[in-house]
């Protein structure tokens, strides 16, 4: 008996220190990470093509020179990025040719990529000139977040639009979002306002045909992001949400998380400065070549552990 009370001590104590330890890292992960947001690691360099000369970049804190800008992060996109590109330029042509005040442009974000990706982007560069599409390389992969937050900075958009290289959703779908951001009585992109993408009207099918323990661990990461941002939106995790050039000032000068999670953070950043979240249902559809894992749950865990002890700590700051 004395041999089994001693055993159970040894592995109280054992737990104890891993439990300290993992709080220790992740006070020492999110104090490392409190001035992420203070610059961007690459410098953006728009090039032409056609020239190879390289075009001023624009910055977020200009006035916008486009009505609307779409972001597409791309990591290794060489197979499924050309297809989507086609199918939105085409959609943004047919409405400029329609309505000669709209005006757009293209960001393609190669966060890293090491196939024919940049190749690929490049092709369209050539083919809609660089006014329309330009392409921001990162050098090396920082992931998801960052390279969203790296596109919208360097936007010239009223309306900035993120959305996946994929074509998960149709572009068309981005009407349903403007038009809940567009009121004639003032000017776009004067007004914070957010206008997200949702497919929660998609989970009870998709409930029925995942496996049991996709739905469970889809269930708890719901659960810990309701505790990290808060409740009120029932998709964070959707790429396609859209922002008015005033709340992408806001918002991608004070983001930190770089990966999956940096959904659940512009959620507690919109929270924080009051800006207005609309959560408008939109088409979706299951495109092979997903990222996302099972291996992906801890990472998106680990990144929430952070921002919660970074914001509710105050080692992260957030600038007005």
């Amino acid at each position: 008996m004395g041999f089994l009370w001693t055993l159970v001590e040894l592995l109280l104590a054992f737990i104890l220190v891993a439990l300290f330890a993992l709080i220790s890292v992740i006070f020492f992960e999110a104090s490392r990470r409190r001035h992420n947001h203070t610059h961007v690691e690459a410098p953006a360099i728009f090039e032409d093509p056609n020239s190879l000369k390289q075009v001023p970049c624009p910055n977020i804190f200009d006035p916008a020179e486009k009505y609307i800008s779409l972001i597409i992060p791309a990591f290794n996109e060489e197979h499924r990025l050309p297809g989507a590109l086609e199918e939105t330029l085409n959609y943004l042509q047919q409405r400029a040719a329609k309505d000669k005040s709209f005006s757009y442009e293209v960001l393609i974000v190669d966060d890293g990529s090491v196939d024919g990706t940049k190749r690929a982007a490049f092709n369209f560069v050539r083919k809609y000139t660089v006014d329309n599409v330009r392409v921001i390389l990162l050098g090396r992969n920082h992931g998801k977040g960052e390279a969203i937050r790296k596109g919208m900075l360097h936007s010239r958009g009223e309306l900035l639009l993120m959305l996946d290289a994929d074509g998960a959703t149709r572009v068309t779908d981005l009407e349903k979002l403007e038009n809940q951001l567009v009121d004639s009585s003032f000017r776009i992109s004067d007004i914070p306002i957010a206008a997200f993408g949702s497919r929660a009207h998609l989970e009870e099918k998709a409930i029925a045909t995942r496996k049991w323990y996709r739905n469970f661990l889809m269930k708890g990461f719901h659960l810990v992001v309701i505790l990290t941002a808060g409740p009120g939106i029932r998709d964070t995790q959707c790429g396609f949400k859209m922002f008015t050039r005033a709340a992408a000032r806001k918002l991608f000068t004070n983001i930190r998380l770089k990966r999956w999670c940096f959904d659940v953070e512009l959620v507690f950043l919109c929270k924080w400065f009051g800006i207005p979240i609309i959560e408008i249902s939109v088409n979706w559809s299951e495109i092979p070549g997903s990222k996302v894992n099972p291996l992906s749950i801890p990472n998106m865990l680990w990144e929430l552990a952070l921002m919660s002890v970074g914001y509710r700590t105050r080692m992260w700051t957030i600038s007005n």
